[in-house]
């Protein structure tokens, strides 16, 4: 018979002890920390006459049919502060992100790493933009401070409405809505560009065309989003990511939040958190859509819808498949919070010998109505002109946010699908979403594929930075994702 060896038992009983008793003083802390959110909103709208820049064109606004808004969330978990605001408009350059997170920072002590500021890219909102997408403004116009101004105060009015919260996430689908504008054709004469070559790739192509192959890209029909309620289970806000692109369908010169608007004032009825205070804050936040829109190409034009029409049945689907989720999450009166964030250098598209030359001649041509050219030429060498002043290099923010098990990445791009995709199934957490436009806005993001394929989002003027710039990103963000993963995992065994 073998006797039992009463120092490795001792040994093991302590050991076991240290765990448990750790692992409780954990429990216990946790427990004592208590998890806060805030939430408010903050009107944005410009004066009338300021620029819409949806189309090709700018034209002056002569009319507001829904007002624009700054919609806040902040949260609190004891320890760590984050706020995340969405911006009715169609894209706001880095320098006014930064002018807002400063005042932010200085009024409210929350890190400017842990604020993420984005543009929902409504194209019925006036812009906040300069001359320039790569050229860093020094001075700003005035709707540019305005707009600073509102976002920093949506964050201070988020901060002073702090209460005790719970919080869940989940997700949902709806497919209906998404199609990749990008498509395959067999026909040369849909392929030409501005730069007097040939694409393999056209963006939103003749619809039902007998030349029309295959798209040239997926969609993503999930619906993320994240809720936040009172001890008592009031709703305080939801936030939610859908990979689509804004739907239109305005009259022209009106100002409209499009379908994001819409969305939040939808999931307030469906939450019943309307008449309440403090005020309920629905947001849907724009995720990787740089490619997708929802206009169905293999179909001729079918029923003609009036104008906001559309966009409202969009945000009516996008809302019932959140409110069909909703009642089947789970809430956590505690989770921890964390973000980072990093700098990275991408060096900048210049115009090659042949792109000058082709365009020197396009603007010293005479106007000969019989001669046979792209319809955006003049465009394009207009863009191409305004990078002569443009750095070799800029450096481009990147953000991550760690909600629990919950990551969510910031992209400054109109960002395609596929990149949100591979940055969902690669990225540490359980669950991941990416909002794109976010701290910054510098054009499309297309991948490396993608760019051989050629099409508008490729054009340099629409596109600006070094063809494989998706890469660098996908791997950056996901090793900041995979930092605060670590770190979460050295804060438990500890």
């Amino acid at each position: 018979m073998t006797r039992p060896n009463l120092k490795h038992n001792s040994f093991i009983i302590l050991i076991s002890l240290f765990w448990l008793t750790t692992a409780a003083s954990g429990f216990a802390a946790e427990k004592q920390a208590v998890f806060k959110a805030g939430a408010a909103t903050s009107n944005i709208t410009p004066p009338l006459g300021q620029l819409i820049v949806g189309g090709w064109k700018p034209i002056p606004a002569t009319q507001v049919h829904d007002e624009l808004h700054a919609r806040s969330i902040v949260l609190d978990d004891g320890q760590t502060r984050l706020a995340i605001v969405l911006c009715d408009n169609v894209g706001i350059p880095e320098s006014v992100f930064d002018l807002a997170k400063d005042q932010a920072h200085k009024a409210t002590g929350i890190p400017k790493s842990h604020i993420l500021l984005a543009s929902t890219h409504t194209h019925s909102a006036t812009t906040a933009r300069g001359p320039s997408k790569v050229i860093r403004e020094t001075e700003f116009t005035e709707y540019q401070k305005f707009l600073a101004n509102r976002i920093s105060d949506s964050i201070r009015r988020a901060l002073f409405q702090l209460e005790p919260a719970r919080i869940g996430w989940g997700k949902a689908e709806e497919p209906s809505e998404l199609h990749n504008r990008r498509w395959f054709v067999n026909d040369t004469s849909l392929l030409t560009n501005p730069f007097g070559g040939i694409d393999r790739v056209r963006m939103n192509p003749p619809r039902a065309h007998k030349s029309l192959d295959r798209p040239a890209g997926p969609t993503d029909p999930e619906i993320s989003f994240i809720s936040i309620q009172s001890l008592d289970q009031r709703p305080i806000a939801l936030l939610a990511n859908y990979s689509l692109h804004y739907v239109g369908g305005v009259r022209s010169g009106e100002v409209s939040a499009d379908y994001f608007g819409y969305f939040a004032r939808i999931i307030t009825k469906k939450l019943n958190a309307e008449n309440q205070h403090p005020p309920f804050v629905g947001i849907l936040s724009n995720g990787t859509s740089g490619d997708v829109n929802n206009i169905n190409f293999t179909q001729k034009n079918g029923r003609r819808y009036k104008k906001y029409e559309k966009m409202q049945e969009v945000a009516e689907k996008v809302a019932s498949r959140v409110q069909e989720a909703h009642a089947h999450i789970k809430f956590h009166d505690w989770v921890p919070l964390a973000a980072t964030t990093a700098s990275l250098p991408l060096k900048l598209r210049k115009p090659t010998p042949e792109m000058q030359e082709h365009f020197a001649k396009v603007m010293s041509a005479p106007k000969d109505k019989t001669r046979t050219r792209h319809s955006r030429e003049e465009i394009y060498a207009e863009r191409i002109a305004g990078l002569k002043d443009a750095p070799d290099e800029i450096k481009i923010p990147l953000q991550v946010i760690r909600i629990g098990d919950l990551g969510i990445a910031a992209i400054p791009f109109e960002t395609f699908t596929e990149t949100g995709l591979e940055l969902k199934e690669r990225s540490p957490f359980a669950e991941t979403f990416t909002i794109e436009l976010a701290n910054g806005s510098f054009g499309y993001l297309p991948t490396p594929e993608q760019h051989r394929w050629g099409g508008y989002e490729t054009w340099l003027g629409t596109n600006y930075v070094e063809k494989d710039a998706s890469t660098k990103i996908v791997s950056t963000l996901l090793d900041l994702f995979q930092s605060l993963k670590d770190r979460q995992l050295s804060t438990q065994v500890k």
